[in-house]
């Protein structure tokens, strides 16, 4: 049996720099998203969040690896791209820079419905995807223009062009961002009840955790292009294992971990990755002397860390299967509580 949702598999992007440098955005990640499945890729800017999400809209076509959907390989001519995007489709960060000002609502959800030629009961297809937006009446809003409209609105509209097409997958990038935040509760129930309602898997792309805890079902966390923490959401922002997940989880309101941790060193940096675990030369727990401690700060500083495979396999945190930490102190203090 083929396995539902789409997944990445040793997913590898790099792009030529001048000066013959190389920068590899991706680097050999494993992910999956089941249908009815929200799964935040969390991290900060420059980790390779934006590239690995186009990769898997086939945007972006990977050095190595291989993406599948349903267990069917994506292949990248025209025909085949045109199809994949109707199951996988993208919600874009910024609702004013995704709609034609020039386009009325029902044609900026109909788009999608004339560049795939499906052309039995577009009416009833725009009015239906507006309405699963929370846009009602659907037909009220047919010939208004993004203007006329407020910023949820706008999300939502670009939420129905997405639906339209009657998707399984949804990638959306930062999808709340530009939102003020008494909108932004709105667009990610509007997100949890699509899930529920219809099975929709989504994954959503961001920076914030605290975005994350509000709808992931699991989190996956990425650090200089790779995921170096993921498991289920509770578990994850409730007891962080990965001294970056800790960091980035010191800073929310009400956070398990004291802070705010502070990272030191410079950004990630695509076309210098370090020796050992690539986030050794910002570690909290390296700089403190814990590291030292537990015997593992040679190898944070020299011996790589396995690729972890997806949400599925032997992680170090615990008897969980779904959980997976890469990190050599992580790994050492499991096996001191064992």
């Amino acid at each position: 049996m083929s396995e539902p949702g789409l997944s990445a598999r040793g997913l590898r992007v790099e792009f030529g720099l001048p000066g013959g440098r190389t920068a590899r955005a991706v680097d050999s990640v494993n992910i999956r998203v089941a249908p009815g499945e929200v799964v935040a890729l969390a991290g900060e800017s420059g980790c390779g969040k934006t590239t690995l999400a186009r990769a898997l809209l086939g945007l972006e076509r990977p050095t190595a690896g291989a993406i599948s959907y349903d267990g069917t390989p994506l292949r990248y001519s025209t025909r085949a791209l045109k199809a994949y995007r109707r199951s996988v489709q993208l919600v874009l960060q910024d609702p004013t820079g995704a709609l034609n000002p020039r386009h009325t609502v029902y044609d900026a959800v109909a788009e999608g419905l004339r560049i795939h030629r499906i052309a039995d009961n577009e009416s009833d297809r725009v009015a239906t995807a507006l309405s699963h937006a929370g846009l009602r009446p659907a037909e009220k809003f047919f010939l208004a223009y993004p203007h006329e409209l407020s910023g949820g609105q706008r999300q939502r509209v670009v939420i129905a062009g997405a639906l339209v097409l009657d998707p399984k997958i949804i990638i959306a990038d930062e999808p709340v961002a530009s939102l003020d935040a008494s909108v932004r509760g709105e667009i990610l129930a509007l997100l949890l009840r699509l899930r529920d309602e219809f099975g929709l898997g989504a994954l959503v792309v961001t920076h914030d955790l605290g975005l994350a805890w509000s709808i992931a079902d699991r989190i996956a966390v990425m650090y200089l292009g790779r995921i170096v923490e993921q498991g289920p959401a509770e578990q994850v922002l409730t007891d962080p294992q990965h001294p970056y997940t800790r960091a980035l989880v010191s800073v929310l309101p009400d956070s398990p971990v004291p802070g705010p941790i502070v990272l030191s060193g410079e950004p990630p940096d695509a076309t210098s990755i370090p020796a050992g675990c690539r986030f050794h030369p910002r570690c909290q727990v390296l700089a403190s002397g814990a590291a030292e401690a537990a015997g593992v700060a040679d190898q944070c500083r020299a011996t790589p860390l396995p690729v972890l495979a997806d949400d599925v396999g032997a992680g170090v945190s615990g008897d969980d299967p779904t959980r997976q930490v890469a990190c050599h102190y992580a790994a050492a203090a499991t096996r001191s509580e064992a």
